[in-house]
Protein backbone atom coordinates (compact mmCIF):
# COMPACT_ATOMS: atom_id res chain seq x y z
CA UNK A 1 0.00 0.00 0.00
CA UNK A 2 2.87 2.34 0.87
CA UNK A 3 4.50 1.58 -2.48
CA UNK A 4 1.26 2.39 -4.30
CA UNK A 5 0.87 5.67 -2.42
CA UNK A 6 4.46 6.51 -3.18
CA UNK A 7 3.80 5.64 -6.84
CA UNK A 8 0.87 8.09 -7.02
CA UNK A 9 2.91 10.86 -5.40
CA UNK A 10 5.54 10.60 -8.05
CA UNK A 11 5.29 13.68 -10.32
CA UNK A 12 6.15 11.74 -13.43
CA UNK A 13 3.43 9.23 -12.68
CA UNK A 14 0.81 11.95 -12.17
CA UNK A 15 1.85 13.61 -15.41
CA UNK A 16 1.61 10.38 -17.37
CA UNK A 17 -1.81 9.55 -15.88
CA UNK A 18 -3.06 13.05 -16.69
CA UNK A 19 -1.89 12.79 -20.28
CA UNK A 20 -3.50 9.37 -20.63
CA UNK A 21 -6.78 10.69 -19.20
CA UNK A 22 -6.77 13.60 -21.65
CA UNK A 23 -6.09 11.23 -24.52
CA UNK A 24 -8.99 9.01 -23.47
CA UNK A 25 -11.33 12.00 -23.23
CA UNK A 26 -10.20 13.36 -26.59
CA UNK A 27 -10.59 9.99 -28.23
CA UNK A 28 -14.05 9.49 -26.77
CA UNK A 29 -15.15 12.96 -27.86
CA UNK A 30 -13.69 12.52 -31.33
CA UNK A 31 -15.35 9.14 -31.71
CA UNK A 32 -18.71 10.54 -30.64
CA UNK A 33 -18.42 13.38 -33.15
CA UNK A 34 -17.45 11.06 -35.97
CA UNK A 35 -20.30 8.70 -35.14
CA UNK A 36 -22.74 11.57 -35.03
CA UNK A 37 -21.64 12.92 -38.40
CA UNK A 38 -21.58 9.56 -40.11
CA UNK A 39 -24.90 8.42 -38.65
CA UNK A 40 -27.53 8.10 -41.33
CA UNK A 41 -30.71 10.19 -41.25
CA UNK A 42 -33.80 9.91 -43.43
CA UNK A 43 -34.42 12.81 -45.82
CA UNK A 44 -36.79 13.59 -48.68
CA UNK A 45 -35.37 14.77 -51.99
CA UNK A 46 -36.60 15.92 -55.39
CA UNK A 47 -36.87 13.12 -57.96
CA UNK A 48 -36.79 15.67 -60.78
CA UNK A 49 -35.86 19.30 -61.39
CA UNK A 50 -38.65 21.51 -60.06
CA UNK A 51 -39.17 24.95 -61.55
CA UNK A 52 -40.15 28.01 -59.44
CA UNK A 53 -43.77 28.33 -58.34
CA UNK A 54 -44.50 24.65 -58.99
CA UNK A 55 -46.97 22.64 -56.93
CA UNK A 56 -45.14 19.76 -55.22
CA UNK A 57 -46.91 16.48 -55.95
CA UNK A 58 -46.33 12.94 -54.68
CA UNK A 59 -44.48 11.80 -57.79
CA UNK A 60 -41.83 14.50 -57.27
CA UNK A 61 -40.73 13.32 -53.83
CA UNK A 62 -38.57 10.35 -52.79
CA UNK A 63 -36.93 9.23 -49.56
CA UNK A 64 -33.34 8.21 -48.85
CA UNK A 65 -30.77 8.07 -46.06
CA UNK A 66 -27.66 10.26 -45.96
CA UNK A 67 -24.91 11.00 -43.40
CA UNK A 68 -25.95 13.76 -41.01
CA UNK A 69 -22.85 15.75 -41.97
CA UNK A 70 -24.17 15.96 -45.50
CA UNK A 71 -27.08 18.16 -44.39
CA UNK A 72 -26.56 21.91 -44.04
CA UNK A 73 -29.46 23.89 -42.61
CA UNK A 74 -33.02 22.99 -41.64
CA UNK A 75 -34.97 20.59 -43.81
CA UNK A 76 -38.40 19.00 -44.03
CA UNK A 77 -38.60 15.76 -42.07
CA UNK A 78 -42.27 15.05 -42.67
CA UNK A 79 -43.53 13.93 -46.09
CA UNK A 80 -46.91 15.60 -45.56
CA UNK A 81 -45.20 18.95 -44.96
CA UNK A 82 -43.74 18.83 -48.48
CA UNK A 83 -46.51 17.61 -50.75
CA UNK A 84 -49.01 20.38 -51.43
CA UNK A 85 -46.57 23.23 -51.02
CA UNK A 86 -45.00 25.25 -53.87
CA UNK A 87 -41.39 25.78 -54.80
CA UNK A 88 -40.46 29.36 -53.95
CA UNK A 89 -40.86 31.99 -56.65
CA UNK A 90 -37.08 32.57 -56.87
CA UNK A 91 -35.99 28.94 -56.48
CA UNK A 92 -35.34 26.08 -58.86
CA UNK A 93 -34.94 22.80 -57.00
CA UNK A 94 -32.43 20.56 -58.78
CA UNK A 95 -33.08 16.84 -59.08
CA UNK A 96 -31.58 15.07 -56.06
CA UNK A 97 -31.77 18.14 -53.82
CA UNK A 98 -33.02 17.81 -50.28
CA UNK A 99 -36.19 19.75 -49.49
CA UNK A 100 -34.75 22.49 -47.29
CA UNK A 101 -37.15 24.72 -45.38
CA UNK A 102 -36.54 27.86 -47.41
CA UNK A 103 -37.21 26.14 -50.74
CA UNK A 104 -40.96 25.69 -50.25
CA UNK A 105 -43.82 28.03 -49.44
CA UNK A 106 -47.56 27.84 -49.01
CA UNK A 107 -49.60 28.85 -52.06
CA UNK A 108 -50.92 31.91 -50.22
CA UNK A 109 -47.37 33.20 -49.76
CA UNK A 110 -46.46 33.22 -53.44
CA UNK A 111 -46.16 36.81 -54.75
CA UNK A 112 -48.83 36.19 -57.40
CA UNK A 113 -50.88 33.69 -55.40
CA UNK A 114 -54.00 35.75 -56.02
CA UNK A 115 -53.90 34.80 -59.70
CA UNK A 116 -54.23 31.12 -58.82
CA UNK A 117 -57.79 31.65 -57.57
CA UNK A 118 -59.11 33.42 -60.67
CA UNK A 119 -61.84 31.69 -62.64
CA UNK A 120 -61.33 31.19 -66.35
CA UNK A 121 -62.47 34.21 -68.35
CA UNK A 122 -62.07 36.62 -65.45
CA UNK A 123 -59.54 39.39 -64.89
CA UNK A 124 -58.04 40.57 -61.62
CA UNK A 125 -58.69 44.05 -60.27
CA UNK A 126 -56.21 45.70 -57.91
CA UNK A 127 -58.20 48.35 -56.07
CA UNK A 128 -56.47 50.93 -53.79
CA UNK A 129 -57.81 51.09 -50.24
CA UNK A 130 -56.83 52.17 -46.74
CA UNK A 131 -57.82 51.26 -43.21
CA UNK A 132 -60.93 53.44 -43.27
CA UNK A 133 -62.25 52.24 -46.64
CA UNK A 134 -61.80 48.62 -45.51
CA UNK A 135 -64.00 49.26 -42.47
CA UNK A 136 -61.13 49.28 -40.01
CA UNK A 137 -59.18 46.58 -41.81
CA UNK A 138 -62.09 44.15 -41.49
CA UNK A 139 -62.41 43.13 -45.17
CA UNK A 140 -60.48 39.90 -45.52
CA UNK A 141 -59.74 37.35 -48.27
CA UNK A 142 -62.77 35.15 -48.79
CA UNK A 143 -65.21 37.89 -47.76
CA UNK A 144 -67.95 38.91 -50.18
CA UNK A 145 -68.35 42.58 -51.08
CA UNK A 146 -70.67 44.79 -53.09
CA UNK A 147 -69.35 47.59 -55.27
CA UNK A 148 -71.14 50.93 -55.13
CA UNK A 149 -70.63 53.98 -57.29
CA UNK A 150 -71.60 57.51 -56.46
CA UNK A 151 -71.29 60.48 -58.80
CA UNK A 152 -72.80 63.77 -59.84
CA UNK A 153 -74.95 63.49 -62.94
CA UNK A 154 -74.86 66.06 -65.71
CA UNK A 155 -77.44 68.13 -63.83
CA UNK A 156 -75.23 68.32 -60.75
CA UNK A 157 -77.37 65.94 -58.71
CA UNK A 158 -75.64 63.41 -56.46
CA UNK A 159 -76.66 59.86 -57.29
CA UNK A 160 -75.45 56.49 -56.06
CA UNK A 161 -76.20 52.85 -56.59
CA UNK A 162 -74.97 49.30 -56.49
CA UNK A 163 -72.67 48.64 -59.45
CA UNK A 164 -71.87 44.97 -58.78
CA UNK A 165 -72.81 42.60 -55.99
CA UNK A 166 -71.45 39.46 -54.32
CA UNK A 167 -67.82 39.81 -55.39
CA UNK A 168 -65.36 37.57 -53.54
CA UNK A 169 -62.20 39.19 -52.16
CA UNK A 170 -59.13 37.30 -53.39
CA UNK A 171 -56.53 39.09 -51.31
CA UNK A 172 -55.59 42.14 -49.27
CA UNK A 173 -52.00 43.44 -49.45
CA UNK A 174 -50.02 46.29 -47.98
CA UNK A 175 -47.93 48.79 -49.93
CA UNK A 176 -44.99 46.35 -49.92
CA UNK A 177 -47.02 43.58 -51.55
CA UNK A 178 -47.29 41.53 -48.35
CA UNK A 179 -50.51 39.78 -47.39
CA UNK A 180 -52.09 41.84 -44.65
CA UNK A 181 -53.51 38.91 -42.71
CA UNK A 182 -50.70 36.34 -42.99
CA UNK A 183 -48.89 37.50 -39.83
CA UNK A 184 -50.87 37.87 -36.61
CA UNK A 185 -47.81 39.22 -34.79
CA UNK A 186 -47.50 42.26 -37.05
CA UNK A 187 -49.98 45.00 -37.87
CA UNK A 188 -50.06 45.72 -41.59
CA UNK A 189 -51.97 48.52 -43.26
CA UNK A 190 -54.12 47.52 -46.26
CA UNK A 191 -53.20 49.26 -49.51
CA UNK A 192 -54.87 47.09 -52.16
CA UNK A 193 -57.84 44.76 -52.34
CA UNK A 194 -57.87 42.17 -55.12
CA UNK A 195 -60.93 40.66 -56.75
CA UNK A 196 -61.80 39.31 -60.18
CA UNK A 197 -64.52 40.18 -62.68
CA UNK A 198 -65.72 38.60 -65.92
CA UNK A 199 -64.28 40.34 -68.98
CA UNK A 200 -67.36 42.44 -69.77
CA UNK A 201 -67.79 43.58 -66.18
CA UNK A 202 -64.08 44.26 -65.93
CA UNK A 203 -64.19 46.54 -68.97
CA UNK A 204 -67.19 48.42 -67.65
CA UNK A 205 -65.59 48.79 -64.22
CA UNK A 206 -62.29 49.94 -65.76
CA UNK A 207 -64.18 52.52 -67.81
CA UNK A 208 -64.88 54.44 -64.61
CA UNK A 209 -61.21 55.48 -64.60
CA UNK A 210 -61.65 57.33 -67.89
CA UNK A 211 -64.42 59.60 -66.68
CA UNK A 212 -62.69 62.78 -65.53
CA UNK A 213 -65.92 64.64 -64.87
CA UNK A 214 -68.84 63.95 -62.53
CA UNK A 215 -66.66 63.23 -59.46
CA UNK A 216 -67.01 59.46 -59.79
CA UNK A 217 -66.23 57.56 -56.59
CA UNK A 218 -66.10 53.77 -56.18
CA UNK A 219 -66.82 52.30 -52.75
CA UNK A 220 -66.33 48.68 -51.64
CA UNK A 221 -68.89 47.57 -49.08
CA UNK A 222 -69.14 44.26 -47.19
CA UNK A 223 -72.32 42.58 -48.41
CA UNK A 224 -73.52 42.44 -44.81
CA UNK A 225 -73.46 46.25 -44.60
CA UNK A 226 -75.96 48.67 -46.15
CA UNK A 227 -74.19 51.46 -48.00
CA UNK A 228 -74.96 54.92 -46.63
CA UNK A 229 -74.00 58.04 -48.59
CA UNK A 230 -74.45 60.33 -45.55
CA UNK A 231 -76.09 62.93 -47.76
CA UNK A 232 -79.87 63.40 -47.56
CA UNK A 233 -79.96 64.97 -51.04
CA UNK A 234 -78.45 61.91 -52.73
CA UNK A 235 -80.69 59.77 -54.93
CA UNK A 236 -80.32 56.01 -55.19
CA UNK A 237 -80.33 54.72 -58.77
CA UNK A 238 -80.30 51.29 -60.37
CA UNK A 239 -77.31 49.40 -61.73
CA UNK A 240 -78.69 49.81 -65.26
CA UNK A 241 -78.77 53.56 -64.82
CA UNK A 242 -75.10 53.54 -63.85
CA UNK A 243 -74.14 51.19 -66.69
CA UNK A 244 -75.86 53.42 -69.25
CA UNK A 245 -74.28 56.50 -67.75
CA UNK A 246 -70.76 55.03 -67.98
CA UNK A 247 -71.23 53.75 -71.53
CA UNK A 248 -72.59 57.10 -72.65
CA UNK A 249 -69.62 58.91 -71.15
CA UNK A 250 -67.07 56.57 -72.72
CA UNK A 251 -68.74 56.99 -76.10
CA UNK A 252 -68.15 60.75 -75.91
CA UNK A 253 -64.42 60.46 -75.16
CA UNK A 254 -62.73 60.78 -78.55
CA UNK A 255 -59.66 58.66 -77.83
CA UNK A 256 -61.66 55.85 -76.21
CA UNK A 257 -63.57 54.65 -79.26
CA UNK A 258 -61.81 51.27 -79.21
CA UNK A 259 -62.60 50.76 -75.54
CA UNK A 260 -66.21 51.75 -76.13
CA UNK A 261 -66.64 49.30 -79.02
CA UNK A 262 -64.91 46.51 -77.12
CA UNK A 263 -67.08 47.17 -74.10
CA UNK A 264 -70.28 46.94 -76.14
CA UNK A 265 -69.11 43.75 -77.84
CA UNK A 266 -68.14 42.10 -74.57
CA UNK A 267 -71.41 43.07 -72.88
CA UNK A 268 -73.40 41.83 -75.87
CA UNK A 269 -71.53 38.53 -75.84
CA UNK A 270 -72.03 38.17 -72.09
CA UNK A 271 -75.77 38.73 -72.55
CA UNK A 272 -75.88 36.06 -75.29
CA UNK A 273 -74.02 33.59 -73.09
CA UNK A 274 -76.43 34.20 -70.23
CA UNK A 275 -79.40 33.64 -72.52
CA UNK A 276 -77.89 30.43 -73.91
CA UNK A 277 -77.22 29.13 -70.41
CA UNK A 278 -80.78 29.95 -69.37
CA UNK A 279 -82.25 28.18 -72.39
CA UNK A 280 -80.09 25.12 -71.80
CA UNK A 281 -81.22 24.91 -68.18
CA UNK A 282 -84.86 25.23 -69.21
CA UNK A 283 -84.49 22.43 -71.77
CA UNK A 284 -83.00 20.17 -69.15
Amino acid sequence: MKNFTKFLKNKNTVTILGVLACLVILYAGYTMRINKKTALVDVYYAKETIQPKTLITEDMVAKTSVPAAFIKGTYYKNYNDIVGKYSNYNTMIAAGSIFYSDLLVEEANLPDAILYDVNEGERVVSFPVDTISTYGNSIMPGNVIDIYVKLYDDNGKLVYGQFYENIEVLGVKDSNGRNVFENTQETRTPAYIYFSLPEAKYLLFSSLNYIDTNSVEVVLVPNTVKFNVDNPTATEVTSDYLYDFVIDKIQKIDDQEDLYNQLLNEMEQAALNNNNNTNTENEE
